[in-house]
């Protein structure tokens, strides 16, 4: 592509972005076939991206002869080891041309070995628009002056930069954002907020769930008056509970956590693949106070994260409960398998699944918001239908299947101890990390070991921990129908250790966490 193409593909771009207002653009994307689209996509890399011709070429697959979606869903997946690490980054690319993408961020991934993954402009403003959906469905900074403080690592590590770049992008199209960047530094964000929160009408706080509690917490503890500057946190990278949610709402003083929190489905392989919405929030809120319903719809005692998402932007399949999805960006993906397993439901289907257990989210979600919202926000809920009703199909992520523990049979996921730790009481003892493993005893009987990490200036005691086993056993009993029937009464009680804040062996500070270990 030479340099006048690539400056018309540019102003092209930013011209339908700026232009095109979000509503418009969702329903466009509504009324258009993804099949259509994710076949298209696939006879443009086929012809145009070297290593996808040569992976397709080694295992004599024809691309012209695939002419139908049933075609399409029989390609083999592409994943890191069978395609991005077999050939040069720049045949990855479209033309072999790694100088066609002006940026590039790296993963480390599960291995800690980091991969590369270019990007250009064009990809970001697709991806500009899960923000937007985020920024004026849930928060409503179109007519709110909104600080954007950046609390993802910065530099190489796609996060920071990403997100920094996408919310300038909104402030460009006439949102009233400014953006600041002080990543994951906790001094600074803390002296951002007070000393510039309160020019604004509501401050954004950009980053991983655990730090941004921690974040929270630390400001608590220094005096910081959460509530003063209508906080709202968007986050990505874990799944947490809604427990999780309802307790760091409360100490932002937040009145409507389906309005006031959104969570991304973000990887550096291809950006944002889905969002959560004002409605998904609202169901998935429904189904963590109902397990019963929960376990009916997802097939499993565990909560996952709950999104919708674009299928023109991301195309998802599932394969083996497995996600797989194809997305166009600066190294195009073709049914990509990222290793997290989890599913799909049609918006009609979803909305016929909560009617048959009573519940209506939109009426909910209306509801709501007439009781939460300020005098602007009312005047949208009552024209039609509140902000953030997208009939868009939902995908849920459990994420990945190997953090699981099998305990007598069941397995046993992290997910379920977070929910004991975010109890009353408990929560202010602990910073919510923790191991779980399942060991043997000096006569070789299995129990189930949760090591605790304190918060900072707790100290640990027998009654602490006896009030921490208890509250993990139930609601492992509560929301994990296989913990409940397949282990013996006798060997449900956990056995819990208290570690202090940083603890070498458990929780080293500077290295992400694992919830598991086998």
């Amino acid at each position: 592509m030479n340099c006048k193409s690539q400056q018309q593909r540019v102003i092209r771009a930013f011209e339908d972005f700026l232009s095109t207002p979000l509503e418009t653009l969702l329903q466009q994307h509504l009324d258009t076939p993804g099949e259509a689209a994710v076949l298209s996509l696939f006879h443009d890399v086929a012809a145009n991206v070297p290593a996808y011709k040569a992976f397709l070429a080694e295992r004599e697959i024809n691309p012209t002869a695939i002419q139908s979606l049933e075609e399409f869903q029989k390609l083999p997946a592409i994943a890191k080891e069978n395609y991005i690490l077999r050939y040069p980054l720049a045949d990855l690319c479209r033309h072999g041309q790694l100088q066609a993408c002006d940026m590039i961020a790296a993963s480390s991934g599960s291995t800690g070995k980091p991969t590369f993954w270019p990007r250009f402009f064009t990809d970001e403003l697709q991806i500009a628009t899960r923000f937007e959906q985020i920024f004026h469905d849930s928060f409503y900074a179109d007519t709110r002056r909104t600080l954007a403080v950046i609390c993802f690592t910065l530099g190489t590590w796609v996060g920071g930069m990403f997100t920094t770049n996408c919310c300038r992008y909104l402030a460009s199209k006439g949102y009233p954002i400014t953006v600041i960047t002080p990543g994951n530094n906790k001094e600074e964000i803390l002296r951002v907020v007070q000393e510039l929160g309160s020019a604004f009408e509501q401050v954004v706080l950009l980053g991983y769930p655990p730090f941004l509690k921690d974040v929270i917490d630390t400001g608590i503890a220094r005096g910081v008056e959460w509530q003063q500057n209508q906080i709202k946190l968007v986050m990505a990278g874990e799944v947490f509970s809604e427990e999780w949610r309802s307790l760091v709402g409360e100490r932002v003083g937040s009145q409507n956590p389906c309005y006031d929190f959104a969570s991304l489905y973000g990887t550096a392989d291809a950006g944002v693949l889905g969002n959560e919405t004002p409605l998904s929030i609202c169901i998935r809120r429904f189904l963590a106070d109902n397990p019963d319903a929960a376990r009916a719809l997802f097939g499993e005692s565990r909560l996952p994260t709950l999104l919708q998402y674009d299928p023109i932007s991301r195309y998802f399949e599932v394969q083996d409960r497995a996600l797989l999805f194809s997305g166009d960006n600066g190294i195009p993906l073709i049914r990509y398998d990222i290793l997290d397993t989890g599913g799909l439901i049609s918006y009609d289907a979803m909305i016929q699944f909560l009617a048959q257990w009573g519940f209506d989210p939109v009426a909910a979600l209306q509801n709501e918001g007439l009781k939460h919202s300020s005098t602007d926000v009312t005047k949208s809920y009552t024209q039609n239908s509140p902000r953030g009703i997208h009939p868009l199909p939902f995908v849920y992520v459990f994420g990945r299947s190997n953090f699981t523990v099998s305990y007598f049979g069941a397995n046993i996921y992290p997910e379920n101890v977070t929910v004991g730790l975010e109890q009353p009481v408990i929560q202010e003892w602990v910073t919510g990390k923790f191991v779980l493993q399942v060991r043997e005893d000096a006569d070789k009987n299995r129990f189930l070991s949760v090591v605790v990490e304190l918060a900072p200036g707790v100290e640990g005691n027998e009654d602490k921990q006896q009030t921490i086993a208890f509250s993990i056993l139930s609601q492992l009993v509560r929301l994990n129908s296989e913990f409940a029937n397949y282990v013996p009464s006798e060997y449900q009680m956990p056995q819990v250790a208290l570690a202090p804040t940083g603890d070498p062996e458990y929780f080293p500070i500077g290295v992400k966490h694992r919830y598991t270990r086998k």
